[in-house]
């Protein structure tokens, strides 16, 4: 998979090194020199350049890129670039890092953006998900599909409790993906029961997820 990443920074270099390491094939760009800091990353393919230019886009051919990540520290820049990557170029699909999470409402398909990734935003929810029991969390949304990544962890008093999840029928646009127990994780067949401490991870409509709430912590 071709991949690039607009934002040399520690955030870009981090996710250009994990994608290096699992084999895919990597572009940095930056507008700033002290960000062309090459050796931190030797194998990916460094340019420097604006990325909100068309010029600079097409230059180190964008089209052919599978994912275009808009990492940079800036808002404004994170959505010229998504759109661009979109609507110029066709890119298909496009992670766009969003800074301030009151910039979080723009970062959707409008602007060319399939996934927005906010870091506030997941670390709140993995310190209520920490901390959280009896109660739904949302750990990730899906911008493109209007799809969430919900998680319970289930009480020691319960109506689902010793109840198989054949004898379960979640709410319509559900999917129970995992349910994690004692650090592990276990695959949803329909004969296994749920026990106090489970973590239950859904993905879910955005429409279903105040019905599957219900059903969950009544």
């Amino acid at each position: 998979m071709r991949v690039l990443i607009a934002g040399a920074g520690s955030v870009g270099q981090s996710i250009a090194r994990e994608l290096l390491s699992h084999g895919h094939e990597v572009t940095l760009i930056d507008r700033s020199t002290a960000a062309m800091r090459v050796s931190l990353v030797p194998d990916a393919d460094w340019v420097l350049g604006d990325a909100c230019e068309v010029s600079v886009l097409a230059e180190v051919n964008i089209e052919r890129a599978d994912v275009v990540v808009a990492a940079t520290g800036d808002d404004k820049a994170n959505l010229v670039l998504a759109l661009l990557a979109k609507s110029e170029f066709g890119v298909p699909r496009v992670v766009g890092r969003v800074n301030n999470p009151k910039n979080e409402w723009m970062f959707d398909e409008t602007w060319g953006v399939d996934v927005a990734v906010s870091t506030p935003r997941i670390m709140t929810a993995l310190v209520e998900e920490a901390v959280a029991v009896g109660d739904l969390v949302r750990i990730f949304a899906f911008r493109k599909s209007g799809s969430l990544m919900v998680e319970i962890t289930m009480p020691d008093k319960s109506p689902l409790l010793s109840l198989t999840l054949r004898q379960l029928a979640w709410p319509g646009g559900t999917a129970l993906t995992a349910i994690v127990r004692d650090g592990r994780p276990i695959p949803p067949d329909p004969d296994e029961t749920i026990e106090p401490g489970d973590e239950l991870i859904f993905l879910v409509d955005v429409d279903a997820e105040a019905e599957l709430r219900e059903m969950l912590t009544a």
